[in-house]
């Protein structure tokens, strides 16, 4: 065999294997009626979703031992974290578990986020962001306390607000604060870090007329969040969450009037492309979030969804 041919396979060789260890993406799902617990879908390319089936961990914390929106975040140590909804109505907290391979789960907890409101009507959507700064993760939810706000067209029990604790081991935990009053009923918010003192914020406004995404800015992942921009979906949209990839960020969210899901691209938070076909997904998936999984633990999943 020549010298240029054995080049030319080691070069092949080392391309592949830079390629199979690079991580894949990773969505975390639930399917109705919320009772089974933890999907999860793979993809390579950001647009393409693999089903992987489940559930990995059938909920067991919170009244109603329900798990809708599951939001994960991958630590730096590997761990990956997980919060859910664990009630649609009633409530003062949501789950919490904890995995290094998305199938092994330690104990589930229940986050008494909301102690102190006795009048909270329910703690939806809980969505994790590590804040690489301060070393620390902030959990935002949504929550109704009649009453407290102006409520606009909106009625007592369904005028949220967004609010937030913070943590760095997930045992102990900052006290409950405001995190977003927009001046209306507002759920499912996700921080997206664009560059240092510069974030953005998804944001569904769920007042009756409009219930759609829009986008608010901050120079910290804290706010306050301001300039908020006109919707760039459509009615009944929800559950966003959002995908870096070349420069551009990808905005996944549960198109549920229509009952499919969709995609927008942007680089700019200003301008949006409806990349919905161009994208693939489980059939049924539904409202959660996208982080990475390193190539062993994908591997591990693939196996143990074979057995599903």
């Amino acid at each position: 065999m020549g010298i240029k041919k054995i080049l030319v396979i080691a070069v092949l060789v080392s391309v592949f294997n830079c390629t199979s260890k690079k991580d894949a993406y990773l969505f975390t799902s639930f399917r109705e009626p919320a009772t089974e617990g933890l999907y999860l879908a793979y993809s390579e390319d950001g647009y393409h979703w693999n089903d992987l089936k489940g559930p990995y961990l059938k909920p067991d914390a919170g009244a109603s031992k329900i798990m809708r929106d599951p939001s994960i975040v991958r630590g730096k140590d590997g761990t990956y974290h997980m919060v859910w909804t664990t009630d649609w109505k009633g409530g003062d907290g949501f789950g919490y578990a904890s995995s290094k391979d998305l199938f092994h789960w330690s104990d589930q907890e229940y986050i008494h986020v909301m102690k102190n409101e006795p009048t909270v009507v329910n703690v939806w959507a809980p969505e994790i962001f590590y804040d690489e700064g301060e070393d620390r993760y902030i959990i935002i939810w949504a929550s109704t306390i009649p009453f407290r706000y102006e409520k606009g067209e909106e009625e007592e029990k369904n005028n949220h607000r967004m609010y937030y604790v913070t943590t760095k081991d997930f045992k102990t935990f900052s006290d409950t604060k405001l995190f977003l009053d927009p001046g209306f009923s507002v759920i499912d918010c996700v921080i997206v870090k664009r560059e240092k003192n510069d974030y953005a914020l998804i944001i569904k406004d769920n007042t009756r007329p409009n219930r759609n995404l829009k986008v608010a800015f901050a120079k910290s992942p804290l706010g306050p969040f301001e300039n908020i921009s006109e919707p760039y979906t459509g009615f009944l949209s929800e559950g966003p969450t959002v995908l870096q990839q070349d420069g551009k960020y990808i905005i996944y969210y549960d198109n549920y009037g229509e009952k499919n899901y969709k995609a927008v691209s942007t680089s700019d938070f200003k301008t949006f492309e409806d990349i919905s076909d161009k994208i693939s997904l489980p059939e049924g998936h539904k409202h959660g979030t996208i982080t990475t999984v390193s190539r062993s633990v994908l591997n591990g999943l693939i196996e143990k969804s074979k057995e599903k």
